[in-house]
């Protein structure tokens, strides 16, 4: 088994997930906020705000397992030669797909990794939140099997590819020297999740590697999903079991584990909204084609496609804190459910469109 395969192999998936889920509880330990040693969807929300895309003071920092999870992503796709400058499959439509699944990761209050994070915490509300999830993916496969296409991406000149993972290095300069403008910004809360945060070093280093490995194995959580329910391959969904089980081992031997459903760190208890917000996140990220996790990494690997999408999340945390539709402890925004059904609205409108089923409406109408 040459080196490439060996990365593939099921126990390669299944230590991935667990150094996932353990690395995130220690960063937890370390500093992160609680049932939240990891959240790609949360992480970028912080980094929004430090930026002053939004102005919630307590969720605004530069978060470098973000900048970590591109660059180790990055190292390992030059190391193995898959760095591929790629890109023009429908990238407007990705934007917005990665705007409606910050939307609605921002009404659960976590991306897929925080909803598994948070059930290995003892969150009990994260199991609504897996299950609108799921059935967010299940909608997508829904639209898969009627021939749903964002159409293929192409070769493109290696600078475009270049794009994100600049940007990651500039944050990463932005934190470590913490610029301070006339503006105000760079942003740091003072309080709240967002001046809650590991030693840069430790969480950079231990980013880095997963960003590689997960590049490597493919890593993602709602392919995990989608492979179990469309094709039945478990590979990755062992992965994920992995992830589940290592958290919430280590959050026993670290003292982190507290069954419940209220009082649970930045979690509310409306379980209608959030399983709605899930349903809302699992859709789009199914029809991008992997969860926030994976888009870092295909960024990483010169998918230009994928860094649209990433944008796409950045710029859609900005709107929710803006525009009251981002949820917090107390439960959903003023605006979260009217955004919600929206985003659900728009999704399937971009389903049926991209996908054979318009064709046959067409077909029946004529």
């Amino acid at each position: 088994m040459n080196l490439k395969n060996w990365f593939l192999s099921r126990k390669i998936i299944i230590i991935t997930g667990a150094f996932i889920g353990i690395a995130a509880t220690v960063l937890q330990k370390l500093g992160n906020p609680a049932n939240m040693g990891i959240c790609v969807a949360c992480f970028e929300r912080d980094i929004a705000g430090a930026l002053g895309f939004h102005r919630a003071a307590i969720v605004q920092y530069i978060r470098p397992e973000i900048i970590g999870f591109v660059l180790g992503s990055l190292v390992a796709a030059l190391l193995f030669k898959e760095f591929k400058p790629r890109g023009g499959s429908s990238p407007l439509i990705r934007f917005v797909l990665g705007f409606l699944a910050m939307i609605g990761s921002l009404a659960f209050l976590g991306c897929p990794w925080r909803a598994l994070l948070r059930l290995s915490g003892g969150d009990g509300n994260a199991l609504f939140g897996i299950a609108g999830l799921v059935a967010g993916v299940s909608i997508g496969i829904f639209f898969i099997r009627s021939g749903y296409n964002l159409g293929r991406n192409e070769r493109t000149r290696p600078l475009a590819s270049w794009v994100l993972s600049s940007i990651m290095v500039g944050l990463l300069l932005l934190l470590n020297f913490r610029t301070q403008l006339p503006t105000g910004a760079v942003f740091f809360s003072t309080e709240g999740p967002g001046s809650q945060y590991a030693p840069v070093l430790i969480a950079l280093l231990i980013a880095l590697v997963i960003g590689f490995i997960a590049q490597r194995t493919r890593f993602c959580t709602v392919a995990a999903a989608r492979d179990v329910l469309l094709i039945k391959d478990t590979y990755l969904f062992t992965g994920v079991v992995s992830l589940v089980i290592a958290a919430w081992i280590s959050n026993i031997v670290l003292g982190q584990f507290n069954p419940g459903f209220s009082g649970q760190p930045v979690a509310h208890t409306n379980q209608l909204w959030n399983f709605g917000g899930m349903v809302l996140a699992g859709l789009a990220f199914a029809l991008a084609g992997g969860c926030p996790g994976r888009q870092l990494f295909l960024s990483g690997e010169g998918d230009t496609d994928a860094a649209v999408f990433v944008l796409g999340m950045i710029f859609g945390a900005g709107f929710a804190h803006n525009f009251a539709t981002a949820s917090s402890g107390s439960g959903p925004g003023v605006w979260g459910p009217a955004a919600v059904i929206t985003g659900l609205i728009i999704c399937l409108l971009i389903g049926f469109f991209m996908s054979d089923l318009s064709k046959k409406k067409k077909e029946v109408s004529v």
